[in-house]
């Protein structure tokens, strides 16, 4: 059924736009609720937490994935280089635990704390704690870990955690889709609402004004069971399956297809909870798939399948203004 829906949403938001167009004042509930929801946090009807350390959001204003965890992990690696002890926090989505906010290590299950979590634990050596309140699982790090700097995976809706620094990043391919809100449109929040943001960050696309450009690139697979590392460009002579259960998959899709990589694709929602009958087929071929569909796999996986690490390309210049935005804010 989640498939079914989420394929059906997608339709309308990024291709059916007549239909959207009936059921817009749908549209306009939603967005006025959005909109009450923030003047109370504004006036102080609903509690916003100021934490004691500098708060860097990574999010966005549209449904579904547009690269911000590759980016967390890039700005955590970056950050940690340059001497910050980085805490990362995220919401746990899907995750099941009963108990939060929840201390993820690599070890974690992805079905306890979300596969986002599990991903940037296994990538990098930050402190990472995930839950539904970002607050409580900031403060974790910061009392547990003494962590002086917090990076939110997601989160730029959640208000009741203050933020210094706001990064929006936007699918540069599909953008805001048919422009409408929530439940008609792939919008959680007006358009204007990126003119707020320090900055604002192209997946994939042409760039606008003040806009930065970034690109995810790939150049090997890594088998799931022997850990070996393989160059993409090995995979070309063969046929290949790859799935994808992010919120773009296509994006997947049209990467390896670039690299000139024959694949068989197969979309699940984002999210989805693999099981081995996901991942297995009647043939020897390699199966391809995203870093963070890898961790859901790892128990049942075997030598045909392979994780696709992507990393994000950037102009020098905008982590040099993160540095001095950091640096300003809180000296």
């Amino acid at each position: 059924m989640k498939k079914i829906l989420e394929r059906w949403a997608n339709k309308l938001w990024y291709e059916d736009y007549y239909v959207a167009a009936w059921l817009s004042p749908l549209s306009f509930l939603y967005i006025d609720i959005v909109r009450f929801r923030r003047f109370l946090y504004r006036k102080g009807f609903l509690k916003s937490t100021k934490l004691t350390v500098p708060v860097v959001v990574v999010g966005n204003i549209t449904v579904g994935g547009t690269g911000k965890t590759p980016l967390v992990i890039f700005l955590a690696q970056q950050l940690q280089q340059r001497g910050f002890k980085v805490g990362i926090v995220t919401r746990g989505y899907s995750g099941n635990n009963e108990n939060w906010p929840l201390r993820v290590y690599k070890s974690t299950k992805a079905a306890h704390a979300g596969d986002e979590a599990v991903l940037i634990a296994s990538q990098t050596d930050c402190p990472v704690a995930a839950a539904p309140l970002r607050v409580e699982a900031a403060q974790l790090l910061i009392n547990k870990d003494a962590c002086d700097i917090i990076l939110t995976d997601d989160g730029l809706q959640h208000y009741a955690l203050q933020r210094d620094i706001e990064i929006v990043v936007i699918d540069g391919q599909r953008r805001f889709g048919n422009n409408y809100f929530l439940p008609c449109g792939p919008l959680r929040e007006p358009q204007e609402r990126i003119q707020e943001a320090d900055f604002v960050i192209i997946n994939g696309g042409k760039t606008q004004d003040d806009e930065i450009s970034m690109t995810l690139a790939a150049d090997s697979a890594v088998n799931l069971v022997t850990h070996e590392r393989k160059s993409l460009s090995e995979f070309k002579m063969q046929n290949c399956h790859a799935l994808a259960a992010i919120g773009n998959p296509q994006r997947f899709f049209k990467m390896l297809a670039t690299l000139g990589l024959k694949t068989e694709n197969h979309t699940f929602p984002d999210h989805h909870r693999f099981r081995a009958k996901d991942i297995n087929f009647d043939d020897n071929n390699a199966v391809l798939m995203t870093e963070k569909d890898a961790v859901k796999c790892h128990e049942f996986s075997n030598a045909k399948h392979w994780a696709v690490p992507v990393t994000p390309q950037l102009p020098d210049s905008f982590l040099e203004q993160l540095l001095v935005l950091i640096k300003e804010k809180h000296g």
